[in-house]
């Protein structure tokens, strides 16, 4: 018994430093190129910068920076609820979406390598076309146009959009479910990681526990629930911090576009910090509170 349990001690020591030498060369990255400007930018929050020919002086005005960003600026905490509101509606539906195709690409079906290659596609060329397209969206708008022209401008959400303002039925909610419909190549573009994580996931389930679930008499449907579910709930907490995460520093957040013109177009760097660390703290509160209540569905097994 204690031979055993030295065994599995010994075992999980070993994942514990293959762990951390997995991470290290983001830990030394973190702290030799970030944690500086990190510090910078937080003593800078507290400042009013002024800048000229090889001028660059920090005058310290406290909260000042802070207090304008809540109660000043027109835009600033309006564009922190709409990007919120919007970062849930999208990080859900991703989870939602990944999950369901990570389970369809686990089948056996001829053709299933190539099929997980173009889903991943996107994160394989995100340095490079992918984001030509995304700044550059000329191609995208003519496609766009083609499509409209051919279905003489006739939309499906539209349509039913409609019909549920008609009848005054949940109109914000399904709004939020339209454009998550309207804007189906987003979500599809930021599932890769998650898709690759779920399947990593699913493919450690042993087959025999299903065999056995089918011999008792459980669906597929049961299956699910009480078998693949449970099994890779600890993914859900993952795939949930990173897509969160991942929106969060989209180049289309109207927060980050906010920072950005403040910075760049009022060279206002005082102000830009202070925004910068409310929403950093804002969205590590986010995931922090999130996180600890998905964990508590989380199961966890040997």
């Amino acid at each position: 018994m204690k031979k055993q349990k030295g065994k599995l001690a010994g075992l999980q020591k070993r994942k514990a430093i293959s762990g951390y030498l997995f991470i290290s060369p983001f830990i030394i990255g973190f702290l030799m190129f970030m944690v500086k400007p990190l510090c910078q930018s937080f003593y800078m929050s507290f400042c009013t910068v002024e800048l000229g020919s090889g001028i660059f002086n920090e005058i310290w005005i406290g909260l000042e920076n802070f207090v304008e960003a809540f109660t000043i600026d027109p835009d600033y905490n309006r564009l922190l609820v709409e990007e919120f509101t919007r970062m849930m509606a999208y990080s859900l539906g991703i989870i939602v979406f990944s999950f369901f195709v990570s389970l369809i690409l686990n089948q056996e079906f001829k053709g299933r390598a190539m099929v997980r290659a173009i889903f991943f596609l996107p994160v394989i060329l995100s340095s490079g076309v992918i984001i030509g397209l995304e700044t550059d969206n000329q191609l995208m708008d003519t496609l766009a146009q083609t499509i409209e022209m051919t279905t003489e401008n006739v939309s499906i959400t539209d349509a039913l959009e409609e019909v549920l303002r008609t009848a005054g039925v949940g109109v914000r909610a399904f709004e939020e479910v339209f454009e998550l419909i309207d804007n189906i190549y987003d979500v599809a573009i930021a599932s890769g990681i998650q898709i690759i994580i779920f399947l990593s996931g699913l493919q450690t389930i042993p087959s025999s526990m299903y065999e056995a679930a089918s011999i008792e008499g459980c669906t597929k449907w049961e299956s699910l629930w009480k078998i693949t579910f449970p099994m890779i709930s600890s993914l859900f907490l993952v795939n949930w911090i990173y897509t969160v995460i991942d929106f969060c520093m989209r180049s289309d957040n109207g927060v980050i576009e906010k920072i950005q013109t403040v910075m760049l177009d009022q060279m206002n760097y005082g102000l830009a910090s202070a925004m910068s660390w409310i929403y950093f703290i804002i969205v590590l509160a986010f995931v922090g509170l999130t996180s600890f209540f998905i964990s508590k569905g989380v199961y966890y097994y040997d």
